[in-house]
């Protein structure tokens, strides 16, 4: 190798390490505008509109909670919890005459998966968007990852609106045997001051893996049981 090249490939190095160093405190309504166009709408604590969803939110935490805890979350981890009490929540808006739905993407297709859960339409037309969660309060201060979302080609925030994030404090409690997951305490949050990391990731298809464009020179054995 010349030594041209080989200060090109240490320069080209060394800006890959720069670019694929963490991005840390990034507003979040900034994150959501370059994913999708759309504003991240403030929450007005002075606005009646305002006002009036946070208690309509309000009475469907309690209702949804207090579901769940009688009918209690089971589940074989922890972090699905969250998805699992998604459907109460889903359920006690409806009771309260505000639609929620799978939120329908650029595309116009309903998207279950990713950010955000729940699309919700109030008495008045508006849209707000709803992140469901839960959390333990043994971690409530730790670095463990609790809130993510990432770039995708059919985005499912597609309107200017309200973000919010709906998150139950969980206990375990052993129900004939079983460890249920219980909701203790709610919180409602609006996410248009959270700060956001980007943390950057090589990743790769099961077709170049294994499939039809992997490389054959990297099977070194392989054995059917």
């Amino acid at each position: 190798m010349k030594m041209d090249d080989k200060k090109y490939i240490q320069e080209l190095e060394a800006i890959l390490s720069k670019c694929l160093a963490p991005i840390k405190d990034i507003p979040f309504p900034i994150a959501i505008k370059a994913l999708s166009g759309c504003r991240v709408l403030s929450f007005d604590k002075n606005s009646s509109f305002d006002q009036e969803l946070v208690g309509l939110m309000a009475k469907a935490a309690q209702i949804a909670g207090a579901k769940a805890s009688n009918v209690g979350i089971y589940t074989d981890r922890p972090n699905e919890a969250g998805n699992k009490i998604e459907p109460f929540v889903k359920k006690a808006l409806y009771e309260l005459g505000i639609q929620a739905d799978t939120p329908r993407a650029k595309s116009g297709r309903r998207k279950a998966t990713g950010y955000p859960d729940i699309e919700i339409t109030d008495k008045h037309g508006r849209t707000a968007y709803l992140e469901c969660k839960t959390y333990n309060l043994r971690n409530i201060d730790t670095t463990q990852r609790a809130f993510y979302f990432s770039p995708s080609e059919d985005f499912k925030v597609a309107k200017d609106a309200l973000h919010l994030m709906l998150s139950f404090q969980i206990e375990k409690q052993q129900r004939e045997g079983i460890t249920a997951y219980i909701p203790r305490h709610w919180r409602l949050y609006t996410l248009e001051s959270l700060y956001v990391d980007i943390k950057h990731e090589f990743n790769q298809s099961n077709r170049k893996l294994y499939g039809s464009k992997s490389d054959p020179r990297a099977l070194l054995a392989e054995g059917s049981l």
